[in-house]
């Protein structure tokens, strides 16, 4: 083993019994690859969940549960025999009920974590239904990794706009219900993580606060203020940009800011840290490998050591 700290988004499709096809980069299927790309991002280890086309949001109730299990056990089973690689558990957030039974029946110290759909067909974070999940979760201390679903908009299926706009702005989409519906104000052991640099929320982030100073129609009062309930979350350093990078370090914080790759996805980065050298001002605070390494622990509780 080589390197210190974490990737923290990196992605494998689970081993499936039943017939399940997914298009996939090279590599997918591959945890021995997965290394090969620690070894050349100088890392010790990373944290794997399953891509978007495996969160099937047209399964709910028994359905949508019994398919989080089967997926569940089949990354387990992937990434079985390598130490290096710890997983994040799937669950089905666009049905609240469905989503709290799954979590029930993941209690178990070999995840470090959940994912799950942000947007697609999942109903506002701030509904009413998800909050014996938030509460289980704040309890628990455990890590959700939020990473967007396929888009419903239709007018983004020309130019690959549903990855390039969509999947941003359905990251902000999360982000914002849980700001201001006062999710996180409620639930203060909450951990969230946002992936892609946290989507379009650097970019809003001005405008929400705009929108709770001047009272706009709809816009409860606020538990906490939107720049404080911002910095409750963790985002990876996925921006492929250093201007962009050292916005994310204003915007939440130095003890925020996580690696990512993104592996093995064309949109992702060989080397999660590039961004956030690019940027002297955090490459000379060395922020890199702070998000690697103590920002991974108090994330997910693990540094790859």
């Amino acid at each position: 083993m080589s390197g210190n700290g974490v990737d923290v988004h990196t992605h494998l499709a689970p081993v499936l019994d039943r017939v399940y096809t997914v298009d996939g980069p090279p590599g997918l299927g591959d945890p021995a690859r997965l290394e090969r790309h620690l070894d050349g991002a100088g890392l010790a280890g990373a944290i794997v969940s399953v891509p978007p086309p495996y969160y099937r949001q047209d399964l709910t109730g028994d359905d949508g549960v019994a398919w989080a299990a089967a997926v569940n056990a089949g990354l387990a089973t992937r990434i079985e025999g390598y130490p290096r690689l710890r997983a994040l558990a799937f669950l089905p957030l666009h049905d609240p009920a469905a989503a709290l039974r799954a979590y029930q029946g993941i209690q178990d110290g070999a995840w470090v974590g959940v994912v799950a759909g942000a947007g697609g067909r999942c109903p506002s974070l701030a509904d009413p239904a998800f909050e014996p999940l938030w509460r289980a979760l704040d309890a628990d201390g455990r890590a959700l990794m939020l990473h967007p679903a396929h888009s419903p908009d239709h007018r983004l299926a020309d130019f690959y706009l549903h990855n390039l706009l969509g999947n941003p702005v359905e990251t902000a989409v999360a982000a914002a219900q849980l700001v201001l519906g006062n999710v996180l104000a409620r639930h203060p052991g909450l951990k969230v993580v946002l992936v892609h640099g946290g989507g379009a929320v650097p970019a809003l982030a001005g405008r929400w606060a705009r929108g709770v100073e001047t009272a706009r129609p709809g816009v409860p009062e606020q538990e906490l203020g939107v720049r404080d309930a911002l910095r409750r979350f963790w985002v990876d350093g996925l921006t492929h940009d250093a201007m962009m990078a050292r916005a994310l370090v204003e915007l939440f914080g130095a003890d925020k800011v996580l690696l990512g790759s993104d592996w093995p996805f064309p949109m992702g980065a060989d080397d999660p840290a590039a961004a956030l050298n690019a940027c002297p001002a955090l490459a000379g605070a060395g922020i890199a490998a702070k998000a690697a390494t103590t920002n991974a622990a108090a994330a997910f509780g693990w540094s790859g050591e």
